[in-house]
């Protein structure tokens, strides 16, 4: 009987394979920390290449000078392109180009309209201020195009490249992350530099990338 009671003060005062224990408990909480920082990153980095998407294809579409034609808009929209495919943004997302001008409308249909628009990508969705044509005879685009307190016009005998993208984010990690960040959405605007004629041309007869 003694020695039964000295071999359990003994079992109880021994601390081997403490450490270990400790750590099993301990792994499923540094994986989880561990994953959630990697899906927080690609999250950020995935804004980051998003918001880089509409203020590339803004710029250089503002760039074309002279007049603007259907292959112009192929090399803009291959820059968005080369610059989503690390997270497959042709599948999931959507870049809608607007050229935003002065209607040249008198009175109460004076106003700003979108005089072409063409888009990139397989995500569903239109633009969120109107299709080509909004706005060319009326004013339902007075205030221009952009969100309350951030709206864009474009100055007379002149265009601005409006863009709005579209990103459908899937957590690579955890499906159910943050489950309510699931749509990303930027927009970007830039004066054209020095363009003559902002109507678009087709001189090569390339499909055209309709909305």
């Amino acid at each position: 009987m003694d020695k039964l009671g000295r071999n359990l003060r003994k079992l109880a005062s021994c601390t081997a394979g403490v450490a270990m224990i400790e750590f099993a408990i301990a792994i499923p909480t540094i994986t989880f920390v561990l994953l959630s920082g990697l899906e927080l990153t690609n999250l950020v980095v995935t804004h980051m290449r998003v918001n880089q998407i509409a203020i590339t294809v803004a710029d250089n579409a503002g760039r074309v000078r002279t007049g603007i034609d259907e292959q112009n808009i192929y090399e803009v929209f291959a820059g968005a392109e080369l610059i989503g495919r690390p997270f497959n943004f042709p599948a999931n997302g959507r870049v809608i180009l607007s050229s935003l001008q002065p209607n040249e409308q008198t009175g109460s249909n004076n106003g700003q309209m979108i005089n072409w628009q063409r888009c990139f990508g397989s995500l569903p969705g239109g633009s969120a201020y109107g299709v080509e044509g909004t706005g060319r005879t009326n004013g339902s685009l007075s205030s221009g195009m952009g969100r309350p307190g951030n709206r864009i016009t474009a100055a007379p005998g002149t265009a601005v490249m409006f863009v709005e993208v579209n990103y459908r984010y899937r957590p690579i990690i955890f499906p159910d992350f943050s489950p309510r960040i699931t749509n990303l959405r930027y927009e970007a605007a830039f004066n054209v530099r020095e363009r003559t004629n902002q109507n678009i041309t087709n001189t090569q007869n390339l499909p055209r990338r309709l909305c």
